[in-house]
Protein backbone atom coordinates (compact mmCIF):
# COMPACT_ATOMS: atom_id res chain seq x y z
CA UNK A 1 0.00 0.00 0.00
CA UNK A 2 1.60 3.45 -0.82
CA UNK A 3 1.16 6.04 1.61
CA UNK A 4 -0.98 7.94 -0.19
CA UNK A 5 -3.31 5.38 -0.93
CA UNK A 6 -7.19 6.67 -0.09
CA UNK A 7 -9.29 4.94 2.54
CA UNK A 8 -12.88 4.27 2.79
CA UNK A 9 -15.33 2.43 4.83
CA UNK A 10 -18.66 1.14 3.57
CA UNK A 11 -21.32 -0.15 5.37
CA UNK A 12 -24.07 -2.76 3.70
CA UNK A 13 -21.52 -4.11 1.61
CA UNK A 14 -21.95 -7.73 1.07
CA UNK A 15 -24.29 -7.78 -1.70
CA UNK A 16 -26.14 -5.15 -3.91
CA UNK A 17 -24.71 -1.14 -4.03
CA UNK A 18 -22.64 -1.43 -1.66
CA UNK A 19 -20.83 -4.62 -3.12
CA UNK A 20 -20.71 -2.82 -6.69
CA UNK A 21 -19.31 -0.05 -4.69
CA UNK A 22 -16.89 -0.85 -2.37
CA UNK A 23 -15.62 -3.22 -6.21
CA UNK A 24 -15.47 0.13 -8.13
CA UNK A 25 -13.50 1.85 -5.51
CA UNK A 26 -10.99 -1.27 -4.90
CA UNK A 27 -10.29 -1.30 -8.65
CA UNK A 28 -9.68 2.37 -8.12
CA UNK A 29 -7.20 1.58 -5.86
CA UNK A 30 -8.57 2.38 -2.22
CA UNK A 31 -8.25 0.57 0.80
CA UNK A 32 -11.29 -0.09 1.54
CA UNK A 33 -13.46 -1.63 4.85
CA UNK A 34 -16.54 -3.12 4.17
CA UNK A 35 -19.04 -4.08 7.16
CA UNK A 36 -22.30 -6.16 7.33
CA UNK A 37 -23.77 -8.68 9.47
CA UNK A 38 -23.10 -11.79 6.60
CA UNK A 39 -19.26 -12.35 7.41
CA UNK A 40 -19.09 -15.09 4.77
CA UNK A 41 -19.92 -12.93 1.92
CA UNK A 42 -16.97 -10.21 3.08
CA UNK A 43 -14.79 -12.68 3.57
CA UNK A 44 -15.03 -13.91 0.20
CA UNK A 45 -14.78 -10.47 -1.09
CA UNK A 46 -11.49 -9.73 1.34
CA UNK A 47 -9.82 -12.29 -1.49
CA UNK A 48 -9.35 -8.24 -3.32
CA UNK A 49 -6.00 -6.96 -2.03
CA UNK A 50 -7.24 -3.86 -1.67
CA UNK A 51 -10.96 -5.09 0.56
CA UNK A 52 -10.70 -5.71 4.25
CA UNK A 53 -13.62 -7.47 6.01
CA UNK A 54 -14.76 -6.00 9.07
CA UNK A 55 -18.41 -7.68 10.26
CA UNK A 56 -20.93 -5.33 12.12
CA UNK A 57 -24.36 -5.43 13.02
CA UNK A 58 -25.14 -1.17 12.24
CA UNK A 59 -28.47 -2.02 14.40
CA UNK A 60 -25.99 -2.25 17.58
CA UNK A 61 -24.11 1.31 18.15
CA UNK A 62 -21.89 -0.32 20.54
CA UNK A 63 -20.82 -2.76 17.55
CA UNK A 64 -20.67 0.09 15.40
CA UNK A 65 -18.36 2.13 17.34
CA UNK A 66 -16.35 -0.60 18.22
CA UNK A 67 -16.37 -1.70 14.35
CA UNK A 68 -14.90 1.68 13.33
CA UNK A 69 -12.09 1.98 16.29
CA UNK A 70 -10.98 -1.05 15.01
CA UNK A 71 -10.20 -0.18 11.34
CA UNK A 72 -9.25 3.76 12.21
CA UNK A 73 -6.45 1.44 14.47
CA UNK A 74 -5.38 -0.75 11.39
CA UNK A 75 -5.91 1.80 8.19
CA UNK A 76 -4.64 5.02 10.91
CA UNK A 77 -6.57 7.18 8.74
CA UNK A 78 -10.88 7.30 6.68
CA UNK A 79 -11.25 9.54 4.02
CA UNK A 80 -14.55 8.75 3.24
CA UNK A 81 -17.35 6.69 4.74
CA UNK A 82 -20.48 5.44 2.58
CA UNK A 83 -23.20 4.43 4.46
CA UNK A 84 -25.35 1.85 2.61
CA UNK A 85 -27.16 -0.35 5.06
CA UNK A 86 -30.58 -1.01 4.06
CA UNK A 87 -33.46 -3.69 4.51
CA UNK A 88 -36.96 -4.10 2.38
CA UNK A 89 -39.98 -6.37 2.76
CA UNK A 90 -42.46 -5.91 0.00
CA UNK A 91 -45.09 -8.56 1.97
CA UNK A 92 -44.51 -6.93 5.15
CA UNK A 93 -45.29 -3.33 4.06
CA UNK A 94 -48.40 -4.27 2.32
CA UNK A 95 -50.21 -3.96 5.46
CA UNK A 96 -49.57 -1.46 8.19
CA UNK A 97 -47.11 -3.47 11.01
CA UNK A 98 -45.67 -1.94 13.45
CA UNK A 99 -42.85 -4.59 14.23
CA UNK A 100 -42.31 -4.32 10.62
CA UNK A 101 -41.80 -0.26 11.02
CA UNK A 102 -39.29 -0.48 13.82
CA UNK A 103 -37.21 -3.04 11.75
CA UNK A 104 -36.88 -1.00 8.97
CA UNK A 105 -36.51 1.96 11.00
CA UNK A 106 -33.80 0.41 13.10
CA UNK A 107 -31.65 -0.60 10.09
CA UNK A 108 -32.35 2.19 7.39
CA UNK A 109 -32.14 5.30 9.19
CA UNK A 110 -31.10 4.24 13.00
CA UNK A 111 -28.39 2.22 11.72
CA UNK A 112 -27.11 4.94 9.83
CA UNK A 113 -27.69 7.43 12.70
CA UNK A 114 -25.39 5.14 14.79
CA UNK A 115 -22.65 5.07 12.07
CA UNK A 116 -22.60 8.22 11.79
CA UNK A 117 -22.35 9.33 15.71
CA UNK A 118 -19.28 6.25 15.36
CA UNK A 119 -17.12 8.84 13.15
CA UNK A 120 -18.22 11.91 13.99
CA UNK A 121 -15.51 12.91 16.69
CA UNK A 122 -12.96 11.50 14.43
CA UNK A 123 -13.88 13.76 11.30
CA UNK A 124 -14.49 16.88 13.38
CA UNK A 125 -11.43 16.60 15.38
CA UNK A 126 -9.61 15.90 11.93
CA UNK A 127 -11.29 18.51 10.12
CA UNK A 128 -11.66 17.35 6.96
CA UNK A 129 -13.23 14.10 5.35
CA UNK A 130 -16.35 13.23 3.73
CA UNK A 131 -19.75 11.21 4.69
CA UNK A 132 -22.15 10.25 2.46
CA UNK A 133 -25.80 8.24 3.12
CA UNK A 134 -27.20 6.02 0.54
CA UNK A 135 -31.17 6.58 0.81
CA UNK A 136 -33.33 6.59 -2.07
CA UNK A 137 -35.49 9.14 -3.88
CA UNK A 138 -39.19 7.57 -2.65
CA UNK A 139 -38.08 10.03 0.26
CA UNK A 140 -39.41 12.53 -1.28
CA UNK A 141 -43.21 11.52 -1.11
CA UNK A 142 -45.38 9.07 0.57
CA UNK A 143 -45.98 6.04 -1.50
CA UNK A 144 -48.63 3.39 -0.86
CA UNK A 145 -47.45 -0.05 0.48
CA UNK A 146 -43.92 1.57 2.23
CA UNK A 147 -45.40 2.18 5.09
CA UNK A 148 -41.36 1.35 6.80
CA UNK A 149 -39.41 2.07 3.53
CA UNK A 150 -40.19 5.50 2.37
CA UNK A 151 -40.53 6.19 6.22
CA UNK A 152 -37.27 5.49 6.75
CA UNK A 153 -35.73 7.34 3.49
CA UNK A 154 -37.94 10.53 4.26
CA UNK A 155 -36.10 10.25 7.71
CA UNK A 156 -32.96 9.43 6.10
CA UNK A 157 -33.03 12.52 3.71
CA UNK A 158 -33.75 14.85 6.28
CA UNK A 159 -31.05 13.25 8.78
CA UNK A 160 -28.68 14.38 5.84
CA UNK A 161 -29.77 17.59 5.55
CA UNK A 162 -29.40 18.52 8.83
CA UNK A 163 -26.02 17.38 9.38
CA UNK A 164 -24.42 18.41 6.56
CA UNK A 165 -24.91 21.78 7.81
CA UNK A 166 -24.02 20.36 11.38
CA UNK A 167 -20.20 19.17 9.64
CA UNK A 168 -19.66 21.80 7.41
CA UNK A 169 -18.10 23.86 10.01
CA UNK A 170 -15.71 21.55 10.63
CA UNK A 171 -14.71 21.36 7.32
CA UNK A 172 -16.06 18.12 6.39
CA UNK A 173 -18.62 17.28 3.66
CA UNK A 174 -21.77 15.21 3.57
CA UNK A 175 -23.79 14.23 0.54
CA UNK A 176 -26.57 12.34 -0.31
CA UNK A 177 -26.67 9.70 -2.27
CA UNK A 178 -30.43 8.64 -4.38
CA UNK A 179 -30.12 5.57 -6.61
CA UNK A 180 -33.31 4.98 -9.01
CA UNK A 181 -34.45 1.38 -9.41
CA UNK A 182 -31.30 -0.35 -9.06
CA UNK A 183 -31.29 -4.68 -9.47
CA UNK A 184 -30.44 -6.11 -6.39
CA UNK A 185 -31.99 -8.81 -3.77
CA UNK A 186 -34.37 -6.27 -2.55
CA UNK A 187 -36.11 -4.87 -5.88
CA UNK A 188 -36.15 -8.57 -7.00
CA UNK A 189 -38.91 -8.75 -4.41
CA UNK A 190 -41.01 -5.91 -5.97
CA UNK A 191 -44.04 -7.28 -7.70
CA UNK A 192 -44.28 -4.72 -10.45
CA UNK A 193 -42.40 -3.43 -13.42
CA UNK A 194 -39.73 -0.94 -12.24
CA UNK A 195 -38.87 2.01 -14.77
CA UNK A 196 -35.43 2.54 -15.66
CA UNK A 197 -34.11 -0.36 -13.97
CA UNK A 198 -30.18 -0.17 -14.01
CA UNK A 199 -28.13 -3.09 -12.67
CA UNK A 200 -25.46 -2.32 -9.75
CA UNK A 201 -22.08 -1.80 -11.69
CA UNK A 202 -23.71 1.30 -13.38
CA UNK A 203 -25.49 2.77 -9.39
CA UNK A 204 -21.53 2.07 -8.38
CA UNK A 205 -19.59 3.89 -11.58
CA UNK A 206 -22.24 7.20 -10.83
CA UNK A 207 -21.80 7.07 -7.13
CA UNK A 208 -18.39 7.06 -7.34
CA UNK A 209 -17.78 9.68 -9.94
CA UNK A 210 -20.50 11.96 -8.03
CA UNK A 211 -18.31 11.23 -4.47
CA UNK A 212 -14.86 12.07 -6.35
CA UNK A 213 -15.19 14.35 -9.47
CA UNK A 214 -18.18 16.39 -8.52
CA UNK A 215 -19.18 18.21 -5.27
CA UNK A 216 -22.74 18.50 -5.59
CA UNK A 217 -25.10 17.80 -2.00
CA UNK A 218 -27.07 14.94 -3.67
CA UNK A 219 -25.82 12.38 -6.26
CA UNK A 220 -29.57 11.22 -7.85
CA UNK A 221 -29.82 8.80 -10.58
CA UNK A 222 -30.68 7.76 -13.41
CA UNK A 223 -31.92 11.02 -15.14
CA UNK A 224 -35.10 10.25 -15.92
CA UNK A 225 -36.00 8.81 -12.34
CA UNK A 226 -34.08 12.33 -10.99
CA UNK A 227 -36.09 14.51 -13.25
CA UNK A 228 -39.92 12.22 -12.23
CA UNK A 229 -39.34 12.68 -8.47
CA UNK A 230 -38.16 16.58 -8.46
CA UNK A 231 -41.05 17.21 -10.26
CA UNK A 232 -42.95 14.71 -7.35
CA UNK A 233 -41.12 16.53 -4.60
CA UNK A 234 -42.62 20.21 -5.88
CA UNK A 235 -46.46 19.18 -6.70
CA UNK A 236 -49.06 20.32 -4.67
CA UNK A 237 -50.86 17.48 -2.74
CA UNK A 238 -54.06 17.51 -4.56
CA UNK A 239 -51.97 16.38 -7.87
CA UNK A 240 -49.64 13.90 -6.25
CA UNK A 241 -52.48 12.13 -4.46
CA UNK A 242 -54.32 11.88 -7.54
CA UNK A 243 -51.67 10.87 -10.08
CA UNK A 244 -50.75 8.26 -7.23
CA UNK A 245 -54.06 7.28 -7.16
CA UNK A 246 -54.46 6.85 -10.56
CA UNK A 247 -51.19 5.22 -11.99
CA UNK A 248 -49.66 3.33 -9.01
CA UNK A 249 -50.46 -0.22 -8.38
CA UNK A 250 -51.55 -0.16 -4.85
Amino acid sequence: MSNDQKKVWITGASSGIGKAVAEKFAKENWKVAISARRENLLNEMAKNENIFAYPTDVTDSNKTQETFNKILKDFQDIDLCIFSSGTYERKSEKGLSVENVKTVMEVNFLGVVGCVKAVQEYFQNKKNGHISIVSSPVGYRGLPKSSGYTASKASLNNFTQGIYFDFKKFNVRVSLISPGFIKTALTDKNEFKMPFLKDTNYAAEKIYNGLINKKSFEIIFPPQIAFIYKIFQILPNKVYNFLVNKFVNR
